[in-house]
């Protein structure tokens, strides 16, 4: 079977037992944003917490957030830990913001993705997992995210190759895959899941996984 095909079926099959995912949470795409931000190196419970601060003081505004001081939007979103690193990467998102669109994010969906992923890229503490989230969830763009979940999963299938990094993973998937938004949202949404609740770090609990089906036997 082809790379696509197996990919395709892998999908059909966690989808069939986990349903949709109806990622990513959030009520508008700039809480999408900030959200992926918030979300390195911490659980989703506590970037709720800090989104929720934010909600709070009435501050989830792209240029209201922008004009708060560095110490006060940290402590808003001390939940969601490392909250002054956090702090000084959501300021340069928003500087960002306001260079290029005038703090109106939804005005990105206009740019042409291969001009605008190296520039978000290029804003200091987003790497290419948050950046590939933004253009994905908040601006509907087809660029697929891979994580470490995604690395093990297909490390343990024989799909890729120890210490891949980032980009060859994601090519993986982009080169065989269609560019499609609504499937690159599920698939990632979906192998978070599997590899959280299946694909473990220490042992997988291969034997119930959805995905049991495609391993070597």
């Amino acid at each position: 079977m082809s790379l696509s095909g197996t990919l395709m079926d892998m999908y059909g099959a966690m989808l069939a037992v986990l349903g949709s995912s109806r990622w990513w949470p959030g009520e508008t795409p700039f809480e999408i944003a900030i959200g992926a931000i918030l979300t390195q190196n911490t659980n989703w419970k506590n970037v709720e917490k800090a989104l929720s601060n934010l909600k709070d003081a009435s501050v989830l505004d792209a240029e209201v957030l922008h004009g708060l001081p560095l110490s006060a939007l940290a402590e808003l979103i001390r939940p969601a830990g490392y909250y002054n690193i956090k702090a000084k990467r959501i300021h340069n998102f928003l500087q960002f913001l306001k260079d290029e669109a005038e703090f109106d994010l939804l005005s990105l969906k206009n740019r042409n993705l291969a001009e605008l992923r190296p520039q978000v890229l290029s804003i200091n503490g987003i790497g290419p997992e948050t950046g590939d989230c933004i253009l994905l969830y908040a601006l509907d763009f087809p660029t697929f995210v891979v994580d470490t979940y995604t690395a093990r999963l297909m490390g343990r299938h024989g799909l890729a190759w120890e210490d891949i990094d980032y980009h060859g993973l994601q090519a993986i998937f982009m080169d065989a895959l269609p560019a499609d938004v609504a499937l690159y949202n599920e698939y990632h949404a979906l192998i978070v899941r599997v590899g959280a609740n299946w694909c473990r770090k220490k042992a997988g609990l291969c034997d119930d996984c959805p995905l049991q089906p495609f391993l070597e036997q």
